[in-house]
This record gives C-alpha cells, structure tokens and sequence, in this order.
C-alpha cells in the first residue's frame, strides 16, 4: 500500500504545483529529506536536473512539458514523482478537490524558500464506525493537523491519530443509535476534534462554503 502523500511545492504567482510521493507519508519523512539540494527528496545532493526543473515549474512550466525534459536521461530516483500531477492549483482547491483524505496519509507544502510544513490528514468518513453508513466521500471530506515536532521528530502525531480513531468509533455508535444525524455526527467529530488538538497546532477544514474554517476556533 505504501504511505502515500501529495507535495504542493509553491511557485512564483502564489499557485502550486502537486507532486505524489508514495511513502512519503512513513513517520512525515519528507519534511526533512525535501530542501533545496534534494527537491524531490532523493539522496542524490548534486540534483542539478531536480533544481532546474523545480525552478521551471515554479516559473510556470506546465506538467505535459515534463516528459520531454526528463526523457532519455538516467536520473537517480526521488521520494516525490518529479512529474506533478497536476500544476497551477491554488493551495484551497488542493486540500478541496484534490487531497483524499483516506488514502493520502499525509500532506506536505514547500515554499518558495523550502519551507516544509507536514500536515496529516483526517478523513472524516464513517463507514468503516457505523453500520448505517454505506459509504463516505474520501475527496475534500477531513481536516489537516500540523505537527509538533522535536529534536526532527513528529510529537504526539500517532497519540493524535489514535484519539482520532477513538473518536470516530464513538460518533459512528451514536449515528447507529440514533442520537446523531449525519450533520450532527460530523459537526460534533469536528468540535471534538478540535478540542484534542488545541491551541499548539494548526487545524483546518476545507468547508465548500469558504475556503477553510479554523476547526480550533469554531466550536458550534
């Protein structure tokens, strides 16, 4: 299955371009092989090929163009596909349109200045906690946790991510029970969630309505 992640690198205008990795979720990883001597988190430190690239894309290079610049070349393999999966997206329509919730396991943004912030992802889906839930949309349907970090290591991300679970078991006992409807099941996994997770990260939610409500501040 690996531990598949999408990498949003920003380019010059404040759009993105958006990279798969397939493990680069394992342990949030990525937030320290990615830097400006390895874009694309490989091991090869001399990548002139993955620096020119990322520069072109970040210019406005767009993803049919890529095949032929990387074509009939041997080049060390990266963590992230150097190939984008799609380019000129903004941050908001990513995390709403592209971001699967249930089978991305985490989410990483790199600056201009690669700047790497580690999300992980949690999908809000029931189906798997209820037995009156057939199925959840897994696209644009959680949250985004950042993380602690120190000494280079992720704090508390798998406490987080077992509470989350614990929570999720409950909702889906009261939807079954009848206590919840699926509006009040999702706003309540939402207050709940944002409770766990406090003040001391960052929570977001892609909302269809605004781009983002901050979950920590939003407790109706």
């Amino acid at each position: 299955m690996g531990h598949r992640a999408l990498v949003a690198y920003e380019r010059t205008g404040g759009q993105y371009t958006l990279h798969y990795s397939h493990w680069g979720a394992a342990n949030l990883k990525l937030k320290h092989r990615i830097s400006a001597e390895t874009p694309f988190g490989g091991d090869d430190t001399d990548s002139k090929w993955a620096k020119q690239l990322l520069t072109e894309l970040a210019d406005g290079l767009e993803a049919e163009a890529v095949d032929g610049y990387l074509a009939g070349e041997d080049r060390p393999s990266t963590v992230v596909e150097p190939k984008p999966r799609a380019t000129g997206l903004t941050f908001d329509e990513i995390v709403a349109d592209h971001l699967d919730y249930l089978h991305h396991e985490a989410f990483f943004v790199v600056s201009t200045t690669f700047e790497v912030t580690a999300y992980r992802t949690l999908w809000f889906g029931l189906q798997y906690d209820s037995e009156t839930v057939e199925q959840g949309e897994t696209v644009g349907n959680g949250a985004l946790a950042t993380v602690r970090w120190y000494d280079g290591e992720p704090v508390g991300d798998g406490h987080l991510q077992g509470q989350f679970a614990a929570l999720k078991d409950v909702v889906g006992d009261m939807l079954d029970k009848g206590v919840f409807t699926p509006s009040t099941a999702r706003q309540y996994l939402k207050r709940k969630l944002a409770e766990r997770v406090g003040d001391r990260q960052e929570l977001l939610i892609p909302t269809g309505e605004s781009p983002f409500e901050k979950a920590s501040l939003n407790h109706s």
